[in-house]
């Protein structure tokens, strides 16, 4: 027969479990979920912070929306066309409203400004010389939980990047999104020629992106300082392109169906610098003709091993996750 004390601990479970059954099954939160505010280089980005939402569906409304630098918030509803892109003003959160709102045809341009976010939008078909986001002579930029795709139909220069951070911009963190069907995914650091400008500068941090059918640059990173860790790479012909000098660390990320997981050593007048650890190359080959001095960023973060990164990537990564 059970003691009392038994008894009471058979009481507890049971109105423990009678509590669960009555509020429905709560999953522990997601880490893309957990994710309010950036990890990495653009630790402290706060966009418009607490400013009144303003929602838009038209583009006339919403190039207004987001100019000059007061603090703002601007919820994009549906998708809006464009040719060539609109600029963000400093001190901007864009969202996208729900799953599927976005542009199209165009895309973002971040330009002399600081304190930008962008999540939850859906970016596609920005046809050249537009990339889907420019980033270019800013700082404290976020780019998170959004959906980049255009096809592979058209050659390689039909469109151009997808996420391009140039012209000595600085602390970047590029978190959760998904890349998809392209050929020329994102380049940090626009031209061999450009040290003085670049120099000191393009510090970025990409972390549990999916890259699904991009050929390459993912990311190509001149001159800058690179953390590229738990991202989910597939179908790559050239993938992580450290050149110029760069200093990449990559950290558990997975690379399935790619050619070249790692490489400093292509295209550019001078090599790159990467450290290597905890990847799963999945038989990709490396090129790391200089090995770099970059392996413990300065901020805090937590990269989870790769035999579980698919799963996070694959279930966190893009729009609707927020």
């Amino acid at each position: 027969m059970p003691t009392i004390s038994g008894r009471r601990r058979a009481a507890a479970l049971f109105a423990s479990a009678a509590a669960v059954v009555a509020l429905g099954a709560i999953p522990p939160q997601s880490a893309a979920a957990a994710e309010t505010t950036p990890i990495g280089y653009a630790a402290g980005t706060t966009g418009g912070g607490s400013a009144s939402p303003v929602t838009v569906s038209t583009l006339s409304a919403f190039t207004s929306a987001v100019a000059g630098t007061g603090a703002k918030v601007v919820r994009v509803s549906g998708v809006i066309s464009l040719s060539g892109q609109v600029d963000i003003g400093s001190n901007t959160t864009v969202l996208g409203v729900g799953s599927s709102s976005g542009l199209t045809g165009g895309g973002l341009r971040i330009k002399d400004s600081t304190n930008v976010i962008v999540r939850n939008l859906n970016l596609s078909k920005a046809v050249a010389p537009a990339d889907s986001i420019t980033v270019q002579k800013s700082t404290r930029v976020w780019v998170d939980h959004n959906a980049f795709s255009s096809d592979r139909d058209h050659g390689k220069d039909y469109y151009d990047g997808l996420l391009d951070i140039t012209h000595a911009s600085d602390y970047v963190t590029v978190s959760w999104n998904t890349f998809k069907d392209h050929y020329k995914g994102s380049l940090v650091g626009h031209s061999d020629s450009n040290t003085s400008e670049d120099t000191g500068h393009l510090r970025v941090t990409y972390h549990h992106n999916l890259f699904s059918n991009v050929n390459s640059r993912i990311p190509s990173l001149r001159f800058g300082t690179g953390h590229f860790y738990d991202n989910y790479v597939t179908g790559a012909d050239t993938a992580v392109h450290s050149r110029m000098n760069a200093q990449m660390l990559v950290e558990n990320n997975v690379f399935r169906d790619t050619k070249i997981a790692v490489t400093t050593s292509r295209d550019s007048s001078t090599d790159g610098y990467a450290v290597l650890r905890g990847n799963d190359l999945g038989g990709a080959a490396t090129e790391i003709s200089r090995t770099g001095t970059f392996t413990s960023p300065p901020y805090s973060y937590t990269a989870e091993s790769a035999s579980s990164v698919v799963a996070s990537v694959t279930a966190g990564a893009g729009t609707g996750k927020i």
